[in-house]
C-alpha cells in the first residue's frame, strides 16, 4: 500500500504539474499588454564618483542593450514621504467627517478637545483645526519631496528599467549582466500593484543581514513554540487536569463535559495558540526584505506550514502520547527519531481526526459564513466609521489569504499522506474537508475575495514541494512505525520509496519549474511581432511613463504626475559620460564598449 500511495500520488502531481504548466504559458501567451512584461528591476547598482544613480543606469543599459533600452525609473527612499502622506489622508478624513456634522447643523460649529484621545483638554473649532494641520502637513510634504528629489542620498541603487519589446525584457531579465555577479543584479519587476514600496528603499547589502536575523529569530519561535503547546496537550486529558486540579474531579466526570474535554479541547486550544502566528510571520518577511507582495506572502506561506509540520504534527504526536519521554527523545540518537514518532502516530489518530474536524470542518463553514468579518465590520461601523470612506473600507472583503489558506490545506494533504496506510479511517474526514473546501474556496474567489496581484500561477512550485516534503515524511514515518512492530524485517523494502520520490521531484523539477520562473525567448518574441502587426503606432513610452513611479509623488488626484519624474519624457540618446577616460581608444564602438576591457576600463568609458 506504501508503494501503491507513492505512485498514485506522483501520478497525480505530474499530471498537474503539466497541466497547470500549460496553463500558465498559455495565459501569459494570451495575456494582454501589462507594464511588468517590459520591465526589469536592476538592484546593487555600482556607486559612482562622477555619475548619479540615474545616468549611470542609463548609460549602461544604453551600452549594453543599445537596441531594446528604452527608459529607467530610479527608486528613491519615500518612506517617510510616505508616513506624511497617509497621515494627511487620516486628518482630512477627519475633516470630512467634521465639515459634513457641521453641514447638518449650521447652528452649532463643532468642538474637539485637544488631549489625549480627545476625552480632555483645550476645546477648539474642530472644522478649523483639521484645517490648519493639513495645511501645515501639505507644506511637509511639499518639503520632502523637494528634498527627495534634490539629495542625491535619497536615490537607491536600484531602478526600474524597461525596454522596448518583451524579448528585450527577457533577455535582460534572465542574464548576467555583468562579470562581476555582485553587481547590476537583474530580474522581473513585480507588476505595479505587486510592488512593496517600503522594501525598496533598503540597501542591498543590509538584506543578507536582515534575513539571517529573522532566520535566527523564526528558529526560536519555532522550537519555543513547542512549549507551551507541550503543556495544554498534556494538560488536555482527564488524568492530568484531575492530577493538577483535583477539585474539579467531581465536574470532569459528568459524561457531556468529559466528552468535550477528550474530544474537542486539544484542537480549540492549538487553534487559540495559532491565531496570531500570521501575522507575526508576515512581520518577519517584510523585514527581510521582500519587494513585492506574493513574495511575502510566499516567503510567509513556506514558514507558516514548516511552524504547522514541526508544532500542529510533530508537536502533537510527541507531546500528547509520549510526553513522559520527551527528556528521552530530545538526548536520543537520530537514527531512534523515526521509530520514535511511528510508535505514536497510531495513537494520535483520534486527536487528528477531531482536528480536522473542528479545524477543518468548521474553519469551511466559517469561511461561507463569515460570520467574523460581518462582526468586525459592525464594530467598525459602530465605533470608527465617520465618512462614506471609512465604510468602504470597512466592508472591503480583502484577500483570500495565501499565507494562510494554502499551508492550512497542506497540513490536511500531510495527515492523509501520512495516515493512508497506518489509520486509514481518517481518510473520509481528509476527503470531506477537501469537498467542501472546493466548493467554498471556488466560490468564494470569484464572488467575494479582491484580487490584490496575478501571479499566473508562480506559487504552483512551493505546492508541488511541500506535498513532496508530506509524502516523503509518511514513508520515515511509515518506516519508523514498523521498526517497533514484528514487521521490523520488512522495512528495508521501503528504503527505495524517498530515493524514488526525490528523484521524481528532481524530474518535475528539471522538466516543468522553468516554465514558472521563467519567459521563453520564443514565447516573448511571438507576442511583440503579433502586437507590432496590430498595433503598430503604438506609443509604449507613454504606456509605460507612469507604471512604476512611487504612489506618493503622484498629485491628490492619482493624474498629474510631480516634477521629479521629467526623466522618463525624455528620450533616451548615447551622450557622453563626465569621466575622463586614463586611457585613449583608437576605435570607438557605436552601441558597445570592448568586451576585453578591465572593470575599472568600463567604468570609465567615454562616448561610445
Amino acid at each position: 500500500m506504501a508503494y501503491a500511495f507513492t505512485f498514485w500520488t506522483c501520478y497525480v502531481l505530474k499530471r498537474e504539474y503539466e497541466i497547470v504548466a500549460s496553463m500558465r504559458l498559455h495565459f501569459l501567451a494570451s495575456e494582454q499588454r501589462h507594464p511588468d512584461q517590459f520591465t526589469v528591476l536592476v538592484k546593487n547598482v555600482p556607486p559612482d564618483p562622477d555619475e548619479s544613480v540615474s545616468e549611470l543606469v542609463e548609460h549602461f543599459f544604453l551600452v549594453n542593450h543599445p537596441e531594446h533600452y528604452l527608459s529607467h525609473q530610479v527608486v528613491y527612499n519615500a518612506n517617510k514621504l510616505s508616513e506624511l502622506v497617509n497621515e494627511k489622508k487620516k486628518f482630512q478624513n477627519w475633516l470630512d467627517y467634521y465639515q459634513n456634522k457641521y453641514e447638518r447643523n449650521p447652528s452649532k460649529r463643532p468642538l474637539l478637545k485637544t488631549g489625549f484621545l480627545g476625552l480632555w483638554g483645550e476645546s477648539v473649532d474642530a472644522v478649523d483645526f483639521y484645517t490648519a494641520k493639513n495645511e501645515r502637513l501639505s507644506r511637509d510634504i511639499s518639503l520632502e519631496r523637494e528634498k527627495i528629489t534634490s539629495n542625491p542620498k535619497s536615490i537607491m541603487a536600484a531602478a526600474f528599467v524597461s525596454f522596448k519589446t518583451r524579448w528585450g525584457a527577457a533577455v535582460c531579465a534572465q542574464t548576467q549582466q555583468c562579470r562581476n555577479p555582485t553587481i547590476w543584479l537583474t530580474e522581473w519587476a513585480p507588476e505595479p500593484r505587486d510592488v512593496y514600496w517600503e522594501n525598496l528603499s533598503i540597501p542591498f547589502v543590509f538584506l543578507t543581514i536582515r534575513r539571517l536575523i529573522v532566520a535566527v529569530a523564526f528558529f526560536f519561535l519555532t522550537f519555543f513554540f513547542v512549549i507551551p503547546i507541550a503543556i495544554v496537550q498534556s494538560l488536555a486529558n482527564i488524568e492530568s487536569i484531575e492530577k493538577a486540579l483535583p477539585f474539579l474531579k467531581p465536574i470532569i466526570e459528568v459524561k457531556v463535559i468529559k466528552s468535550f474535554i477528550q474530544g474537542f479541547l486539544p484542537g480549540i486550544a492549538l487553534k487559540i495558540f495559532l491565531l496570531f502566528l500570521p501575522t507575526i510571520l508576515m512581520i518577519m518577511s517584510k523585514f527581510e526584505g521582500f519587494i513585492s507582495l506574493s513574495a511575502l506572502e510566499r516567503r510567509s506561506a513556506s514558514r507558516y506550514y514548516f511552524f504547522q509540520f514541526i508544532n500542529v504534527f510533530l508537536g502533537s504526536i510527541i507531546t500528547g502520547t509520549a510526553f513522559q519521554q520527551l527528556n528521552n527523545f530530545i538526548h536520543q540518537s537520530t537514527n531512534e527519531i523515526p521509530k520514535t514518532i511511528g510508535a505514536s502516530i497510531p495513537m494520535k489518530a483520534t486527536f487528528f481526526i477531531t482536528y480536522i474536524m473542528v479545524d477543518g470542518w468548521a474553519g469551511v463553514a466559517a469561511e461561507i459564513l463569515r460570520l467574523k468579518p460581518l462582526i468586525i465590520y459592525h464594530l467598525k461601523n459602530f465605533f470608527l466609521v465617520k465618512t462614506e470612506k471609512d465604510r468602504e473600507e470597512a466592508m472591503d472583503p480583502g484577500t483570500i489569504g495565501f499565507n494562510t489558506g494554502e499551508p492550512q490545506i497542506q497540513l490536511y494533504f500531510l495527515l492523509g499522506l501520512v495516515y493512508a496506510i497506518v489509520t486509514p479511517i481518517l481518510l473520509p474526514f481528509v476527503i470531506v474537508f477537501f469537498a467542501l473546501a472546493y466548493v467554498v474556496f471556488r466560490h468564494q474567489i470569484i464572488n467575494v475575495y479582491n484580487q490584490e496581484y496575478e501571479s499566473a500561477a508562480a506559487y504552483w512550485p512551493d505546492v508541488h514541494l511541500r506535498i513532496i516534503v508530506a509524502l516523503i515524511v509518511s514513508q520515515l514515518l511509515l518506516m519508523g512505525l514498523l521498526s517497533t512492530k514484528e514487521a521490523a524485517s520488512s522495512t528495508p523494502l521501503l528504503i527505495t520509496l524517498p530515493i524514488l520520490t526525490i528523484w521524481f521531484h528532481r524530474f518535475c523539477k528539471g522538466r516543468y519549474e522553468p516554465a514558472f520562473v521563467r519567459n521563453p525567448l520564443q514565447e516573448a518574441m511571438m507576442k511583440d511581432t503579433l502586437e507590432r502587426a496590430r498595433e503598430p503606432n503604438l506609443n509604449l513610452k507613454g504606456f509605460l511613463q507612469n507604471a512604476y513611479i512611487h504612489p506618493v509623488f503622484k498629485s491628490a488626484d492619482g493624474d498629474k504626475i510631480d516634477v521629479a519624474m521629467e526623466e522618463w519624457e525624455e528620450e533616451p540618446s548615447l551622450i557622453a559620460t563626465k569621466r575622463t577616460s586614463k586611457r585613449s581608444t583608437p576605435l570607438s564602438s557605436k552601441h558597445s564598449v570592448s568586451s576585453f576591457s578591465s572593470p575599472e576600463d568600463n567604468k570609465e568609458r567615454s562616448k561610445p
